[in-house]
C-alpha cells in the first residue's frame, strides 16, 4: 500500500535537502519522480526546488486550482511515476491534500510532502492542516534554537531582526524573513516587538 507522507519542521530544518536526496535515491535506482513546488514560492526561480546548501531540481510549478491527481495520471500514463514529492506542501489547499491521497489510494504512488506546521503566528497553514488529518506518516524533521532546544516555531523578523507580531499568513522569504526558536525564545521575541 503506497502511502502520503509528511515531513515537517520549522524553518531551515533541511526539508528540501531531505526531498532532493529521496528523488535522487530514486533516481539512482532508475526509478522516475515527479516534483511539485507551489508556484508561489519564485524564491529560486519558477518551477525550482532548491535547498540551502545548493542542491536543486526542476519542479512543475503547481497553481491552487490545479489538480494534482491529474497532473500525476497523466505524467504515469507516459512513463511510470515511483514517487511524487511536494516541496513548500503547507501552500496546497485542503483539496490538494484530498488528490494526494488519491495517488497513494489509487495510482498507488506514494506521496512524499515537504513542509512548515505553522506559519509566523503559530497557526497551521491550511495544506499543513489537512496533511496533518490526512497523511499516512508524519515525519518531523529537527532544527535547533540559538539555545540548543529543538527548534518548532518560525519568528517572522524585520529588516533589523526585530519579531514580528501580525501580517498576512504568507510572506515568502528566506533567513532574512524568518528565525526557527524554540517556543520560549519565540514568545520571548514577540514580547520585545
Amino acid at each position: 500500500m503506497s502511502k502520503v507522507y509528511f515531513y515537517y519542521s520549522a524553518m531551515n530544518a533541511g526539508k528540501s535537502t531531505v526531498l532532493l536526496q529521496a528523488s535522487h535515491n530514486y533516481h539512482e535506482r532508475g526509478m522516475r519522480t515527479l516534483c511539485f513546488i507551489p508556484a508561489i514560492d519564485t524564491r529560486a526561480g519558477a518551477g525550482v526546488i532548491k535547498s540551502r546548501i545548493g542542491l536543486e531540481v526542476q519542479a512543475l510549478p503547481l497553481q491552487p486550482e490545479e489538480n494534482l491527481f491529474a497532473h500525476t495520471q497523466a505524467a504515469h500514463a507516459t512513463q511510470p511515476v515511483a514517487c511524487v514529492l511536494i516541496d513548500e506542501a503547507q501552500f496546497l489547499t485542503r483539496l490538494q491534500v484530498e488528490q494526494c491521497t488519491d495517488i497513494a489510494d489509487q495510482l498507488r504512488i506514494p506521496v512524499l510532502c515537504y513542509g512548515l506546521r505553522t506559519d509566523f503566528q503559530a497557526q497551521l497553514f491550511p495544506g499543513s492542516a489537512a496533511l496533518l488529518a490526512l497523511a499516512d506518516d508524519l515525519i518531523e524533521l529537527k532544527n535547533i534554537c540559538h539555545c540548543g532546544r529543538k527548534a518548532t516555531m518560525n519568528l517572522r523578523i524585520t529588516a533589523d531582526g526585530h519579531g514580528v507580531k501580525e501580517g498576512a499568513q504568507v510572506e515568502i522569504g528566506g533567513n532574512d524573513r524568518y528565525v526557527a526558536m524554540c517556543r520560549r525564545h519565540y514568545k520571548e521575541a514577540l514580547a520585545r516587538a
